[in-house]
């Protein structure tokens, strides 16, 4: 179909694949040096045995190897390599966005990349792989689930040199080694010696992530003369991801982590678990409701938090909504919304993290439903430690999960008959999943779970004006995030009293610090003597974006947006702090609004998004 690149190994083509309903597939093309029908016959026996391995992974976040084949065009041989295609952005794309907004990835981002490419590392190695060429261009966020996917493996690039030297004839010119990995990205022994392990894939990866944060690449972050990475003055991060990268980083191979493992318990911050418990784990405290055995944690070896895939695109034109006390909006107790357990940010923000968390299947539970019933209950109850989260708070909050999940078992208490086992172990499911989910919020909001009540509402309120915001602006932003993470929730009930409803609280307050800091909040100027502006971007699934402008009474305003169709709700709110506020548009499809203004102040607009993949946004303000 058409080409899509040309670099170490060969060309690479874009196909589609006849005997697979023209599917979508990826052609390498390599064209041996040695040619005739023996080299290239010998070519292919010799691609195969080396490349065996490769066709043995067999990852969710690595590219099947699906055939080899040779063909010869214009009297020449080639051998074609068919590897799956993966539709998406590379990170390298994804940072280049990131910089025409003038944005960077935020810690929470890199970390989740890391949580999630780590267990693949951790895999290939395991297999006797290394990956060698880990760089931005060679990770793709997959556009179907937003999960991190491995391409380009530079063993490929090996594979080929190695052949083309087993088949080299005397009188040909020798050739110059394949360089394996890219200059800044991979380790100095890596390049100048062509020694590869497990720690020259962390190195990779810690340079990727860098250059994410500090959007520059290794060239301007090495001290070329103590080749040492001088990163930290570049970008704001924790003590404790700074001080893994360094290790990652380090010259001395010795000095550096040895396995993905490693990193992954660092980033957790909990010890390894035996894979076989040697002992039952402690008695627990009292389980009001349907579990008797003691609850379990998320281990450091299964980092990757796992969300339930929203199966339907938000259908209704208009979400239901929390609703503020006082003159803000009436009782709070119409609440509207809240579900199971996940929100957001991980400090500063999450600004992204939780797309890439909600697109993983709750299938793929990286071999935790292989675990024994002990193990179960011993990770379980490991990670609810880590995460701070109040024991009674958690035990209900499951179970108003599991109930939901199971509304046959509602008011039963499981017992330790084996008749029992099997609900045991969806008990333990559930609860590992509202755990993950649990992760992205921030320590700080996640420590006050089962503590939340009307208070903080009110103070949310009050804060939020303090913005020129009204607090259904508030409520925009935050339910936008919460129904896409939660698509099978009610919407419209009173929830806020049930154990879900602190959730929701956990993602307000961290909502409303994302809008103090001054993320997805823009105050638009108009230029001197201009009457139009124009703002662009993109949205993630489930992001939201406010805007504020100064507006007069008798102006007339026109409001375009464009975005795909039915990808987008809009909201337009006069200014918040007269008697007579109103609402204009609210939870709307619309894409364009026109009138005259009835008064004078902040007017707020809010844009968020409903579609399943990132989408770009023009939102255009006229005024006369």
């Amino acid at each position: 179909m058409r080409q899509l690149g040309h670099g170490g190994f060969g060309r690479t083509y874009l196909a589609e694949d006849q005997h697979r309903f023209n599917e979508l597939c990826v052609l390498k093309e390599f064209a041996p040096q040695v040619q005739g029908s023996y080299s290239l016959q010998k070519s292919q026996e010799l691609f195969e045995r080396e490349a065996q391995i490769l066709y043995q992974l067999q990852h969710p976040q690595i590219p099947c190897f699906r055939e080899l084949f040779r063909e010869k065009i214009n009297g020449k041989g080639y051998l074609f390599v068919v590897q799956d295609y993966v539709k998406g952005l590379t990170y390298r794309e994804l940072s280049t966005q990131y910089k025409n907004q003038g944005t960077r990835f935020s810690e929470l981002e890199v970390t989740q990349l890391m949580l999630q490419l780590l267990p693949v590392l951790e895999y290939i190695h395991s297999h006797g792989v290394v990956h060698r060429d880990i760089s931005p261009d060679n990770v793709i966020r997959r556009q179907t689930d937003g999960l991190p996917v491995l391409i380009d493996f530079g063993g490929v690039k090996q594979i080929k040199a190695k052949v083309d030297s087993e088949l080299g004839v005397r009188h040909l010119p020798p050739t110059p080694a394949t360089r394996l990995g890219k200059v800044g990205y991979a380790p100095e022994e890596q390049m100048q010696m062509g020694i590869v392990s497990p720690h020259s894939d962390l190195y990779s990866l810690a340079a990727t992530v860098v250059v994410l944060l500090t959007g520059k690449e290794p060239q301007h972050l090495i001290d070329s003369y103590h080749l040492t990475w001088n990163w930290r003055s570049q970008t704001s991060v924790s003590p404790k991801l700074a001080a893994i990268l360094d290790k990652m980083l380090a010259h001395k191979p010795g000095e550096r982590y040895s396995h993905a493992s490693q990193v992954l318990q660092a980033l957790n911050d909990t010890p390894m678990l035996p894979s076989i418990p040697t002992q039952a784990p402690p008695e627990m405290e009292i389980r009001s409701s349907p579990v008797l055995t003691q609850p379990p944690p998320v281990e450091a070896q299964i980092p990757i938090p796992i969300a339930a895939t929203p199966n339907t695109t938000l259908q209704k034109t208009s979400y239901p909504k929390l609703k503020f006390p006082g003159n803000l909006s009436s009782t709070w107790t119409t609440v509207l919304l809240v579900t199971i357990s996940m929100v957001l940010m991980g400090g500063v923000g999450w600004i992204g993290g939780f797309y890439f968390i909600n697109h993983l299947s709750r299938s793929n539970d990286g071999g935790f439903s292989a675990m024994g019933e002990l193990q179960r209950q011993e990770y379980i109850q490991n990670r609810r430690q880590e995460l701070g989260v109040d024991y009674r708070y958690f035990i209900e909050l499951v179970n108003e999960e599991f109930y939901n999940r199971y509304p046959s078992q509602k008011g039963r208490m499981l017992t330790q008959d084996p008749a029992d086992a099997s609900w045991r172990k969806r008990w333990d499911k559930t609860a590992y999943d509202v755990l993950n989910r649990l992760t992205v919020i921030s320590d700080e909001s996640r420590s006050q779970l089962g503590q939340y009540s009307a208070d903080n509402i009110k103070k949310w309120a009050k804060e939020v004006n303090a913005l020129n915001l009204s607090s259904r602006a508030l409520e925009d932003l935050s339910d936008a995030r919460f129904f896409y993470l939660f698509p099978e929730q009610p919407r419209g009930e009173n929830l806020i009293d049930l154990p879900i409803g602190q959730v929701w609280q956990a993602l307000t307050a961290d909502e409303l610090k994302m809008l103090q800091q001054g993320q997805n909040l823009k105050e638009v100027q108009f230029d001197e003597n201009a009457s139009r502006k124009v703002l662009q971007g993109i949205l993630q699934p489930g992001e939201g974006k406010a805007f504020v402008a100064w507006l007069k009474r008798q102006q007339n305003l026109r409001i375009k947006l464009e975005v795909p169709q039915k990808s987008t709700f809009l909201s337009l709110y006069t200014p918040s702090r007269r008697k007579n506020a109103k609402i204009i548009i609210e939870d709307a499809r619309l894409q364009s609004w026109s009138g005259q203004l009835e008064d004078t102040g902040y007017y707020e607009i809010i844009v968020v998004s409903d579609a399943k993949d990132p989408i770009n946004y023009e939102l255009i303000l006229e005024v006369e």
